[in-house]
């Protein structure tokens, strides 16, 4: 087996981290944010504003996941799925991630202080939220909701980072993306449900079976799109924006589907593709209509 050490040499440092930190996965929390921005003005805010609001967000989702590996290294090493994580492996160390995730956080502070005066203060919030996620599925099967409010704050942090206020519709945007994250990372953890039941951990599949559990990942995408509707209800967004929902409610009932039709094992992390491009459809979605 190649060593920790030899495939650091061949991966390099950068693509490690980026490997640690998922950055794909940045189009679940980003493109909201970049809505949440311009929804809160109905115009593109200025690109000093953009620019810190994404220095912020990659920074924040930086820290959140460093932050999740560092706490999960345990769970992670004992399950074959995650076994070949960086930490795991020690192709990253924890003294590597500790740095890592301490410049994450200082990247963060400092870019608050571009952005509106609240954000400066309200920063510990956000790295509490990252620090007690991890520690949730040691409590409660409802995790997976404590992991989609903590992408939530992506768009309502967004408002305030450009109004200085808070108002309903971040509020909304809030809860929407923490059912619809909550919502697949449900179905996620079905991947996980024998090893979840072999070390306590808890989790909606372990509690309810993998039936119960795609059950309640519907509803609660079905309650995410109920609420982008309301969102666009109270800002007075026009139909646009709700053919864009209709776009986003059909792409996750035909995600839903698809697994109900197929099985899960055989669409297998499909539906995360699908996921992403709801988010990247809702973002290009209420900006433009922001715009009209």
């Amino acid at each position: 087996m190649t060593s920790g050490t030899q495939l650091t040499g061949v991966v390099g440092r950068p693509t490690l981290f980026a490997r640690l930190v998922k950055v794909e996965h940045s189009v679940y929390a980003l493109p909201f944010a970049y809505a949440g921005a311009v929804l809160a003005e109905q115009r593109i805010p200025s690109w000093a504003t953009l620019f810190w609001i994404t220095v912020a967000m990659v920074a924040a989702r930086s820290a959140a996941m460093a932050l999740n590996r560092l706490i999960d290294a345990g769970i992670d090493a004992r399950n074959p799925r995650t076994a070949q994580r960086e930490l795991p492996t020690g192709r990253l160390s924890r003294r590597e991630v500790v740095m890592f995730t301490a410049a994450s956080i200082g990247v963060l502070v400092l870019s608050t202080f571009f952005l509106s005066p609240p954000c400066r203060y309200l920063w510990p919030i956000v790295v509490a939220a990252f620090i007690a996620y991890p520690y949730t599925k040691r409590v409660t099967w409802f995790c997976h909701y404590a992991l989609g409010l903590t992408d939530g704050l992506a768009p309502a942090a967004a408002w305030v980072a450009v109004t200085g206020h808070i108002a309903l519709p971040p509020v909304l945007l809030f809860f929407a993306v923490g059912l619809w994250v909550g919502g697949f990372d449900v179905i996620y953890a079905i991947f996980d449900v024998d090893f979840d039941r072999r070390e306590g951990i808890h989790s909606i599949p372990v509690r309810l079976g993998e039936h119960g559990a795609l059950v309640v990942a519907a509803l609660s995408h079905a309650g995410a799109v109920a609420l982008l509707v309301w969102t666009g209800a109270v800002i007075g967004l026009p139909a646009f924006y709700y053919a864009g929902c209709l776009v986003v409610a059909a792409l996750l009932a035909w995600s839903h589907a698809d697994i109900a039709r197929r099985g899960l094992e055989r669409v297998g992390m499909r539906f995360m593709t699908v996921n992403g491009v709801v988010g990247l459809l809702y973002g290009a979605v209420a900006i433009v209509a922001a715009l009209l």
